[in-house]
């Protein structure tokens, strides 16, 4: 389901959020090489499996008309993350593949500076705007209080359990906000 012209780029107040490109390599694989960032959903990939991540990102975007953003700040270019709004196909997540799953990871020096809550706030607006489907779901770690926290702030609510890599994780849902054109829609 590819929606159209869908920009390459969304942005917030500090960051712009764009289509990730081959350059953005290096800090795929910075992020995803990192032990502790990594600490509640998994273990470090290798340059391989970084590539492959970049390839799924680009191979989302082509398929979907949207997918995965790399996260810079706008005023410097430096790299702060990356953030999804992507359908999964997981085994053993309900709705996995039906609804666009959202997911975030910040970069070390990024955390704690609002950032997250800035970016997701970007990509939940767009959906609003643009995706039929307008419920969206999130996989956070019970631990990962920060995930919990700003995904509840986004609206977002926990709706249960699932078992993820072989750890149990909570699930959220955000039904999407009503805009006055499926108000008007519905009369």
């Amino acid at each position: 389901m590819i929606l159209g012209p869908v920009p390459d780029t969304l942005s917030s107040p500090r960051l712009t959020l764009s289509r990730p490109v081959a350059a953005d390599f290096a800090d795929i694989l910075a992020l995803w090489s990192d032990a502790e960032l990594l600490r509640f959903i998994g273990k470090p990939c290798t340059r391989e499996e970084g590539w492959a991540r970049l390839l799924k990102y680009a191979g989302h975007w082509s398929l979907f008309g949207f997918g995965y953003w790399m996260l810079r700040e706008t005023e410097t270019g430096g790299f702060v993350g990356e953030i999804a709004l992507a359908y999964q196909q997981r085994v053993g997540v309900p709705m996995s593949g039906k609804q666009p799953e959202t997911g975030w990871m910040l970069a070390s020096g990024a955390q704690g500076r609002g950032f997250a809550g800035e970016a997701l706030t970007a990509v939940l607006d767009w959906a609003d705007a643009h995706l039929p489907a307008r419920c969206t779901t999130c996989l956070i770690d019970p631990a990962n209080t920060p995930s919990i926290r700003l995904a509840t702030t986004c609206g977002y609510r926990r709706i249960g359990e699932v078992r993820l890599n072989d750890t149990q994780t909570d699930m959220f849902e955000r039904p999407g906000m009503v805009t006055n054109e499926d108000k008007n829609a519905s009369q």
